[in-house]
């Protein structure tokens, strides 16, 4: 049997009363209606509710979908019933969630972006091989002061060229050989015996192929100062005075000081 949903309303109450049991179709009607449109708009996020007599449409849209009105059409006991989505209705029920996307200050990398750490090789000195490198680091530096200290000596020593040889003379008044030496000497630091025999022996011996400029030239009862390319400066004889001259002495003994 057919039934008027207008027939139902119009009806004096005994009628209406009578025809309580045919609600239960009416609402079948609406389920299989519903159930029948569930399919559609399932796939956007719908939710289809019916409450007495009519019907509640709401559809809460995807993201894709939201930009867009959606019109939902059902069918209530052979009724067509259409519910139209307005688009500021949706943006205002994902607001709360962009909010929360913004405020949460993430950060997009890009799928092919990667990691690189560089890698540093960490080398390790044993105690004992610290000790060795300091003391070659030390020897390294005491040679380069002494070089530095026999430079200044044959600079020094060519200022007194001229100055006349005296006989136990110690000072710029006038030199014997050994006075010469002790006073050149003095000049840069280095302590030197007064006398040419004791200077012999004030430093280390090496030969004439390993010789610098700023080391003693000593043959016995003479000490001078070697100024390289075989050549000396000394204060030589009574008579003379302090000279740039090559080496005259016979196998002359080479003297490394400081």
């Amino acid at each position: 049997m057919s039934l008027d949903p207008q027939s139902i309303l119009t009806a004096p109450p005994q009628a209406r009363g009578r025809h309580r049991a045919a609600r239960g179709p009416v609402l079948t009607d609406l389920a299989r209606a519903t159930s029948a449109q569930a399919g559609v708009v399932t796939g956007r996020g719908a939710v289809i509710a019916a409450a007495g007599s009519g019907v509640l449409l709401s559809l809460i849209a995807s993201p894709a979908h939201a930009a867009q009105a959606t019109e939902v059409s059902t069918t209530l006991a052979g009724a067509p019933v259409q519910g139209t989505l307005n688009t500021a209705d949706l943006n205002a029920l994902t607001a709360q969630a962009r909010q929360t996307v913004a405020a949460a200050g993430v950060v997009a990398v890009a799928p092919t972006a990667e990691l690189k750490v560089e890698k540093t090789a960490v080398s390790v000195t044993s105690a004992s091989e610290n000790a060795e490198f300091q003391a070659e680091r030390a020897a390294e530096e005491a040679e380069r002061v002494a070089a530095e200290r026999r430079a200044s000596v044959v600079s020094i020593a060519m200022r007194y060229l001229g100055v006349p040889y005296v006989w136990g003379g110690t000072t710029p008044a006038g030199f014997d050989c050994s006075g010469f030496t002790s006073y050149v000497y003095a000049q840069v630091g280095i302590d030197l015996p007064r006398t040419s025999s004791s200077q012999r022996y004030a430093g280390t011996v090496v030969s004439w192929a390993d010789a610098l400029p700023g080391d003693l030239i000593w043959s016995p009862g003479h000490i001078a100062i070697y100024a390289g390319d075989g050549m000396q400066i000394e204060a030589p004889v009574p008579g003379k005075s302090v000279r740039y001259t090559s080496i005259w002495q016979s196998g002359p003994t080479f003297i490394r000081v400081g």
